[in-house]
């Protein structure tokens, strides 16, 4: 008799978590999740053939040996740039449209857009950007670029342009520091007109 009460009992109290559930679900619109803590992963693992050494990234590099220079990792926070004076660049301009005539009150006369930067292996780095010449005149801007390292300045170059165009779009490389020199952002900006 007892088992027999027992299993109503259970019979009830699936019932009653089914309805809370459904309860649950009427109110919040999608039904709860429950999670059960899994076993605590550490990530690959390496057998090293020669030694039976099991590495993990908990163990790896922790042998109190002292690192070679080929094997220490580059520490782009820890190297020492003097910036020292501004860079004049006269680069050569490429049109790649045109754009309609919409300067005024609230278009500028020129704007930059899709600033781009990378590093030619062994050379430079390399700031790729365009300039929209939105005013009925021809002009000749002035842009002002920094490559940084975390914040810190690598490079500053002033990029003097040619007359461009009036109502033109030109693309515009320039060039930054040695390859040699970690930079990890470019901000170029309008110095004029």
């Amino acid at each position: 008799m007892s088992r027999h009460i027992t299993s109503a009992a259970c019979a009830v109290s699936v019932l009653f978590a089914v309805a809370i559930t459904a309860d649950a679900v009427a109110q919040t619109g999608s039904a709860p999740v429950t999670a059960i803590p899994s076993a605590t992963v550490t990530g690959p693992e390496f057998r090293d053939p020669k030694t039976g050494q099991v590495w993990t990234p908990e163990n790896v590099g922790k042998d109190d040996k002292p690192l070679s220079p080929q094997d220490r990792a580059f520490n782009p926070s820890g190297q020492t740039v003097n910036p020292g004076q501004t860079v004049d660049e006269l680069p050569q301009i490429r049109q790649v449209g045109t754009v309609p005539v919409t300067a005024g009150a609230t278009v500028p006369l020129v704007t930059l857009d899709n600033v781009s930067l990378n590093v030619q292996p062994g050379g430079r780095w390399q700031a790729v950007l365009y300039l929209q010449n939105n005013s009925a005149n021809g002009l000749s801007p002035v842009i002002g670029c920094g490559f940084t390292n975390g914040g810190n300045l690598v490079q500053n170059t002033r990029i003097s342009l040619p007359i461009v165009a009036a109502g033109t779009r030109v693309g515009i490389v320039v060039s930054g520091p040695g390859s040699e020199v970690f930079v990890d952002s470019v901000s170029c900006n309008i110095v004029s007109p």
